[in-house]
């Protein structure tokens, strides 16, 4: 459980033995830093209850340092680990097994290549250097190994990665010291992930053979994958969400970009849907293998994050917690269309705001949209967009191609050579807005964030005559080098690279936002939004974009950079810095668009 007791904190972890106990601090992560730069990533509990195991990152950076926290007495053991990137911590006996880089050359902390991780096993107590290594590929420095523990603690998973999508799959026996690590998949063509193992049997998430997704079961006998098993087959939408729980399986499927639950039995029958209160998103399911009562969460556009109790016996839900907050949702409405981009594809859009608006193109509205890395946009709650519906806006979120909304095809529609869909879709979108009345150009806004930060330069750059505000945020703006920067290469399954052909330097060439801004152009008010630390999407992006706008734009609209300090890609920021990023957000969009604030 989360609470926050003022608007300067992180939210504290709390944690109870039953329900009934009394709840107690698991962690609190303002205790980590005075100023709230230090922030708490990911942790996880040993499996006897005793210890736990958390990352830290500073300044907003990706770089993670664990720690190991004995849980009763509250005393923070001697373990501490550096240079931990995109690594969980799996439990095995008394240690774990985790994912670490060579420590990097000075001055290359937040900007040089990550190659070459290991994944190591480390026992309580130990010195970091004694830690065994377990899996090494130094004759592929790219790829990026991760690991978990099955349930039953019979085997380590390993998976290896090259890119944004598609990982190898190796499994070790633990029940054996000597046993070797065997291979299950070995291609990066597609994606797989361990569900669940039981008597030789492993449950397997895979879009091999089914581009939306479906579960099979094989054993370490019969590793062939034409061989393997459909327990629950593809459906007609995309599986994105899976638990056991109660031996069930719990599963949520996507259907036009919202969630649907689905509960099976252990042998794939198919049992009863969930209900939800509306249309939304889920995540959770939290519970174990044998548990009849399980937990998630749900949430929408204008109906904020709570907390149900599932008994997935009974099929029955009940709300557990939720947020109070003095906002009446129930004057506010979203809808959803369809429109046709440039080729004709049918693309879903959600559009927010206050019941009884009139449609005379006269609306402050912020379009965002993403479109890329098979990351799919699914109704959300954010407690700063209600400023812009308070005060008479609308909200439009697109789910353009190069999501995952639909599945492996729409991903890939929207990658490489085929990357310019994503900003037709775009633009579609927001012409529509306009054909429709919603708004129009002089009320419109265009926002997004990493690549949906170069979403929002290239369609800038393309239709400026579309938008009176854009926000690019952390967004990949050189499209010809981001290869070259900690783990840029990665994004190469989606964009490629100028060092693949001519014929895709000429097209990463065509729209890379850095290299097409042009003088005589009249461009939108504009603030690109960085930090310092991103070691994610390296600032240099951000600082190249807006020294082109400032050199060639000569218009009478701002064209403004803010960068956070102590702060990277977005995650992990202190509520504060939260508060004043918005406020900033919303005072830039609300003076262009002529919007005076209901509240001063």
């Amino acid at each position: 459980m989360l609470k926050m007791m003022d608007f300067k904190t992180k939210s504290i972890y709390y944690y109870k033995k039953t329900t009934d106990d009394e709840e107690k601090v698991l962690i609190d992560p303002n205790k980590l830093s005075e100023d709230g730069t230090v922030s708490l990533g990911s942790f996880s509990i040993s499996d006897d209850g005793r210890y736990l195991g958390y990352t830290i990152s500073r300044g907003g950076s990706d770089w993670r340092e664990i720690f190991v926290k004995d849980i009763e007495s509250g005393k923070l053991l001697d373990d501490h680990i550096q240079w931990v990137k995109f690594s969980g911590i799996s439990w095995f006996k008394n240690g774990f097994f985790y994912t670490r880089f060579d420590t990097p050359k000075e001055g290359d902390e937040l900007k040089g290549e990550n190659k070459n991780p290991k994944v190591y096993y480390h026992q309580l107590g130990d010195e970091v250097v004694n830690d065994a290594v377990i899996f090494d590929d130094p004759a592929h420095p790219d790829r990026i190994s991760t690991c978990s523990v099955t349930d039953d603690h019979q085997y380590l998973v390993l998976y290896q990665t090259e890119s944004t999508s598609g990982n190898a799959l190796y499994i070790k026996d633990l029940t054996t010291e000597s046993a070797e690590i065997v291979k299950v998949v070995d291609d990066f063509e597609h994606d797989h992930r361990i569900l669940d193992h039981s008597d030789g049997v492993f449950l397997l998430s895979t879009n091999y053979g089914a581009p939306k997704e479906r579960i099979v079961k094989f054993s370490l006998k019969g590793l062939n994958k034409d061989e393997w098993v459909d327990l629950i087959p593809e459906q007609k939408d995309v599986l994105s969400g899976i638990s056991i729980v109660g031996n069930k399986i719990i599963t949520t499927y996507m259907t036009d970009a919202h969630d649907l639950v689905k509960v099976f039995n252990i042998n794939g029958e198919y049992l009863y849907n969930v209900d939800l209160p509306t249309i939304g998103s889920v995540d959770g399911f939290v519970g174990e293998k044998d548990d009849e009562e399980c937990y998630f969460s749900f949430n929408s556009f204008v109906y904020p994050s709570a907390i149900y109790k599932y008994n997935v016996v009974k099929n029955t839900t009940e709300l557990f917690w939720k947020p109070e907050i003095d906002i009446d949702f129930d004057l506010y409405e979203t809808k959803q269309v369809f429109f046709e981009s440039k080729d004709g594809t049918k693309v879903p859009m959600f559009i927010v705001y206050k019941k009884g608006l009139e449609l005379d193109g006269n609306n402050p509205t912020m379009l965002y949209g993403y479109g890329g890395f098979n990351i799919s946009l699914t109704p959300s709650f954010s407690v700063s967009r209600m400023v812009l519906l308070e005060n008479g806006g609308v909200y439009a979120m697109v789910n353009l191609r190069g999501g995952g909304e639909y599945g492996k095809e729409w991903h890939q529609a929207g990658t490489k050579l085929q990357k310019q869909n994503v900003f037709d879709d775009c633009i579609a979108a927001a012409e529509y807005l306009i054909d429709k009345k919603y708004t129009s150009a002089d009320k419109l806004s265009l926002m997004g964030g990493s690549n949906g930060g170069l979403l929002v330069g290239a369609v800038t750059n393309q239709r400026p005559d579309l938008f009176e505000v854009s926000i690019p945020a952390v967004g990949v703006m050189d499209m010809l080098r981001y290869h070259k920067f900690t783990i840029g290469r990665f994004w190469a399954t989606d964009y490629g690279t100028s060092e693949d052909s001519k014929e895709m330097f000429d097209y990463l060439y065509g729209y890379s936002p850095v290299h097409n801004v042009k003088e005589g152009v009249d461009y939108p008010a504009i603030m690109v939004m960085t930090a310092d630390h991103d070691d994610r999407v390296v600032p240099a992006h951000s600082f190249k974009y807006i020294a082109a706008l400032q050199d060639k734009y000569k218009g009478d609209h701002p064209v403004i950079i803010r960068i956070e300090r102590k702060a990277g890609h977005g995650a992990g920021k202190p509520t504060s810095k939260m508060i004043e990023e918005a406020a900033d957000l919303y005072s830039f969009i609300f003076y262009h668009l002529g919007v005076e604030p209901m509240y001063k």
